[in-house]
């Protein structure tokens, strides 16, 4: 076999609800046509290519969810999505990468104790690398999965439309409902929400 490079990023960094979600994927040959960033490409586009990826390639996924991501900060916690899907990855498919390319300007390495692969980031590499765009649709559709599904369980903050950012709708619904068990409390728009004790009883 010859050299086994992994592409990996993250969705779900900037949102004040839900998990920060990372994939790490290994592009099967042929790859799957129309592979870029996942922002550039449209919903329909973006779920077929997510499919294909998925059903023929070697993918994995981790979730850290909103108490971690309290616990550990953002950066934290998505270095340690990114370190948890490469190695579900590397188990499933018996052997460790050679190369990781991360999407960003920054790796998990000596960042998060369990990272011990070779990694490079790369900037506007979900765009630049068919690995990492990979990993950016996989991530980005499993996320999106995961809020639309958690919307049913919180309708009023329209998660199934904003995804868990701080749209103004969200924002609206936060101020007239307060933080649920899915928002990040470490994150100001939701933690300056947080009532006094005093002021609930």
């Amino acid at each position: 076999p010859g050299m086994l490079i992994v592409g990996v990023d993250e969705a779900g960094r900037g949102p004040l609800a839900g998990p920060v979600v990372a994939s790490a994927v290994a592009l099967c040959k042929p790859r799957p046509a129309g592979l870029d960033d996942s922002k550039k490409l449209s919903a329909a586009k973006r779920s077929a290519l997510d499919a294909a990826v998925r059903k023929r390639c070697a993918w994995a996924v981790a979730e850290i969810g909103p108490e971690e991501i309290d616990r550990l900060n953002i950066f934290g916690a998505t270095m340690l999505a990114m370190t948890l899907a490469v190695a579900r990855l590397a188990e499933a498919m018996g052997r460790a990468p050679d190369m990781v390319l991360i999407d960003g300007n920054l790796t998990p390495a000596g960042r998060c104790r369990g990272w011990r692969w070779t990694a490079r980031a790369i900037v506007g590499g979900d765009g630049k690398e068919p690995a990492i765009g990979a990993a950016s649709i996989v991530a980005k559709e499993w996320r999106d999965r995961m809020m639309v599904a958690a919307a049913a369980q919180h309708p009023h903050f329209g998660w199934d439309r904003n995804k868990g950012y701080g749209t103004r709708e969200h924002l609206h619904a936060l101020r007239e409902h307060g933080p649920c068990a899915l928002h990040r409390r470490s994150f100001a728009p939701v933690g300056q929400l947080e009532m006094p004790l005093e002021k609930i009883a």
